[in-house]
């Protein structure tokens, strides 16, 4: 009896070791492609890697022109603020009471004056351009509005007052204007100042 069971266990295990074989074998047949299907995928293969190198380089050219024409951005934009500096110092001195008396003031403001225009001669040889924004519409792409002033004589969005001035760098923008706009006279609230003066 043990002989049949040991028999019949052996069967079992002959029988299940069949089965674990044949889908292998299916499996085996399945992966098999054949050579064309094999010379396709190859091809594809070959032409998306060669189409990603086509796009590394393309990148790559790119990247390279916009270092070489726009390096200088970051050194521009930081240039700007002693321009900046330097407008502000002569306001602050020319309109400074104290100092109206003195009688090398005049000299020192004229020097501040030539440097401003040598930085200016500068920026333009090097494609930094001002932007020209006084009695044009409003740009939101070239200019920052910082407040709005009621004009009748003005369009609506028209800049009446540049509080600081904007820049390119080439076709770049380096630094937006920062302007005052005209807007239409409110006469309800004209009305109001009226009515609370009675």
């Amino acid at each position: 009896m043990e002989k049949e069971n040991d028999n019949k266990v052996e069967e079992n295990q002959d029988s299940s070791g069949n089965k674990e074989s044949e889908p292998e074998n299916k499996i085996e047949e399945v992966v098999e492609l054949s050579l064309e299907d094999k010379l396709k995928d190859a091809q594809d293969k070959l032409l998306r890697a060669l189409a990603e190198t086509e796009n590394q380089r393309r990148r790559y050219e790119r990247e390279t022109k916009e270092a070489f024409e726009y390096g200088g951005f970051n050194l521009a934009r930081e240039t700007l603020s002693v321009l900046d500096n330097l407008q502000r110092a002569y306001q602050s001195i020319k309109s400074d009471e104290s100092l109206k008396d003195n009688k090398d003031l005049n000299k020192f403001l004229d020097n501040i004056k030539i440097i401003e225009k040598d930085l200016i001669t500068i920026f333009e040889k090097n494609n930094i351009k001002k932007i020209n924004c006084l009695k044009e519409k409003f740009d939101p792409n070239n200019h920052q509005a910082m407040l709005e002033l009621e004009d009748e004589n003005a369009a609506p969005g028209t800049v009446l007052q540049e509080i600081q001035p904007g820049y390119f760098y080439k076709e770049r923008l380096l630094r937006p204007s920062f302007v005052a706009i005209a807007k239409k006279k409110d006469h309800k609230n004209e009305e109001k100042e009226e009515k609370s003066k009675d």
